[in-house]
């Protein structure tokens, strides 16, 4: 079986709070982005695979192949800049042997060629992750609802539980929290979504928190919650129209990414320069989007 990842984008993200468990509270939408994707193919572990032949075409450095301990797992990533990760650390990897504590699932093949940018704030990894979810149980005939995938694929990343819907959500809680929303009611057909990914930079998770400082710690609650427009809610943000977001639907990350990384904010700029009536930065960078008439 083969499909084809695709990446997100996040309309706003605000960081709420900081939990207990250590994670942060969010609010955000994830819209699906197809214009970039990954190649995932799984097999069982006496088929032969349709995508190995593409992966052939990448150098040795390019590829990195892995077996699993107990022989149950051969995962190869194919990736022009090079794998710099343990293929059986691979999100794809864990979505198997996630899977496999709970039913027996037979050896499989993992083949993954990796195009979505790491480190872009796209959520590809966590795409391939969710993807692999969903290959497996319809593989092997699971038949897992929509609502047990995502509870699995909850335990491997906040963003996880949104791509087993693939559709435009608002996330709450680590992100993990979703609702259905219908984007076309904020941003109709005259519109487009272009992506932007910066060559050379890559932003880390702990490194877009690092400074941080959540909603609710930087003011006190107040009486009327619309009295300050930072304090509304990003449903209510949304619903203003979209080209009134660039002073009011904010990425709480880019004040401490633009910090570290000057040449984001500067591509930022430039995208509204070339017509966007919004750009913004993606999850916690670096990739960002620009809204554009079409």
């Amino acid at each position: 079986m083969i499909t084809h990842p695709n990446v997100k984008i996040n309309l706003g993200l605000h960081v709420i709070r900081k939990r207990q468990d250590g994670y942060h509270d969010l609010e955000t939408l994830f819209v699906p982005y197809h214009g970039i994707s990954d190649t995932l193919e799984i097999v069982s572990g006496d088929d032969y695979s349709q995508t190995l032949g593409a992966i052939a075409g990448y150098d040795r450095q390019s590829v990195a192949q892995a077996v699993s301990p107990d022989g149950k797992l051969m995962i190869t990533i194919a990736r022009k800049e090079g794998v710099d990760w343990d293929p059986l650390k691979d999100l794809t990897a864990k979505a198997y042997f996630l899977l496999a504590e709970d039913f027996k699932l037979p050896p499989v093949k993992i083949f993954l060629e990796k195009t979505s940018p790491v480190g872009a704030g796209l959520g590809g990894g966590s795409a391939d992750a969710s993807f692999a979810l969903r290959m497996l149980s319809e593989l092997f005939g699971l038949n897992l609802p929509a609502a047990t995938l995502a509870g699995y694929a909850a335990r491997l990343g906040s963003d996880c539980p949104f791509f087993i819907y693939n559709t435009p959500m608002m996330g709450t809680g680590r992100g993990e929290v979703l609702t259905p929303f219908d984007l076309d009611s904020v941003i109709g057909p005259e519109y487009e979504i272009r992506v932007i990914v910066p060559e050379g930079i890559h932003v880390s998770t702990a490194d877009a928190y690092r400074g941080i400082v959540p909603r609710e710690a930087a003011a006190p609650a107040l009486p009327d919650r619309h009295a300050r427009p930072d304090r509304a809610s990003l449903a209510e943000i949304l619903r203003i129209p979209v080209t009134s977001w660039k002073d009011t639907l904010v990425n709480d990350f880019e004040a401490t990414v633009f910090a570290k990384y000057p040449a984001l904010e500067a591509l930022k700029n430039d995208i509204y320069k070339k017509g966007a009536v919004y750009a913004s930065m993606s999850g916690s960078g670096s990739a960002l989007f620009g809204i554009f008439r079409k």
